[in-house]
């Protein structure tokens, strides 16, 4: 029920943007010729022309309509710096948190059910790193807005998250369109807002936290680290936690090169292959093969026979077969 809902409000918010022709208002030459018209409006009705921009300004972007970017400029310029960048930076946000829920109830199910291997890697990298992404995406304006909402929601970071951040990383944005804004008049176009040099600022504000968070990592480390002294030179070339397979190849490949190796196993050489793996799991296979072959021996021309499995000596055999190759993964071996 909750999808069919939502899927209408926004059916409705995109017919009315062709019905009340909001493609040709929501223009430069449009907002000009509004703006000044509004202004008077503004004077008498200030609450209600402040409530109804508003609302069509979340409803805009709810809908991921063309145009926020131009009622940006018209806040500017019917609002002022301060009180227009107060207007725009929590409808963006309400709006964009509103698409981005949207998406989330309409896609991310499905989107999950038939993506969900893909899907798993990126909510796994969201949950540790998902407010960088976020904040840094929107500081580049040259990433459309409207895609962040959606995409964001086929993911699984926080609702209260996304929203936050998505306010910080707007802010300075809107701060650069609702001033420009202020200047309506000296406005042909968009381009000019969002020129090179300005797009070139957004980037580098936007890896900013990126790079403030490998200062922190490195401050971090440092603490770590802080009350060990660094030996000028090592007395050994590797060392091997674990004498497993992969620990005793490994450490037999370093000591054949001549390397000094130190491996260091805490309970029984030769790992859970060896010891409670495939050796001994290999060896009761073979034993109940053989008790298998005497059942069935009649295929093969002799008489069958019900075999008698004393179970103390089939596990005798057992563990001679894993003493038989523990010699070879033993300590000695591996220092010889």
């Amino acid at each position: 029920m909750k999808k069919i809902i939502i899927i209408a409000a926004i059916i409705a918010l995109i017919a009315a943007y062709f019905i009340f022709d909001l493609g040709n208002e929501l223009t430069i030459d449009g907002i000009k010729g509004r703006v000044d018209q509004a202004r008077g409006f503004y004077t008498d009705n200030p609450a209600l022309v402040l409530g109804c921009f508003f609302a069509i300004y979340v409803a805009v972007t709810a809908a991921s309509l063309p145009g926020a970017a131009i009622m940006t400029l018209a806040a500017g310029a019917l609002f002022g710096l301060t009180r227009g960048t107060i207007l725009v930076s929590f409808a963006s946000t309400l709006g964009a948190t509103l698409a981005f829920l949207a998406s989330r109830y309409v896609l991310r199910d499905t989107m999950e059910s038939r993506f969900g291997d893909r899907l798993k890697g990126i909510n796994e990298g969201l949950e540790r790193d998902g407010a960088f992404y976020l904040f840094t995406l929107r500081m580049i304006p040259a990433v459309p807005f409207f895609v962040i909402n959606l995409v964001f929601g086929l993911t699984r970071i926080k609702t209260w998250t996304f929203a936050w951040v998505s306010q910080i990383g707007m802010l300075l944005g809107t701060i650069v369109y609702v001033n420009a804004g202020t200047q309506l008049a000296q406005i042909d176009s968009l381009s000019g807002i969002a020129s090179p040099a300005v797009l070139g600022s957004f980037v580098l504000l936007g890896i900013a936290p990126w790079i403030a968070k490998s200062i922190i990592g490195l401050i971090k480390r440092r603490k770590v680290y802080a009350g060990y002294t660094k030996p000028k030179s090592f007395d050994r070339n590797m060392i091997v936690i674990g004498a497993g397979s992969a620990g005793l190849v490994s450490s037999l490949i370093a000591s054949t090169v001549k390397a000094k190796v130190t491996l260091v196993e805490a309970g029984d050489m030769g790992g859970d292959c060896l010891n409670t793996g495939c050796v001994p799991s290999k060896a009761l296979i073979k034993s109940a093969k053989v008790a298998h072959i005497m059942r069935h021996a009649d295929k093969y021309g002799v008489s069958a026979h019900e075999p008698d499995v004393p179970f103390k000596e089939t596990i005798g055999r057992v563990m001679d077969v894993i003493k038989t190759i523990a010699h070879h993964d033993s300590s000695q071996e591996q220092h010889v």
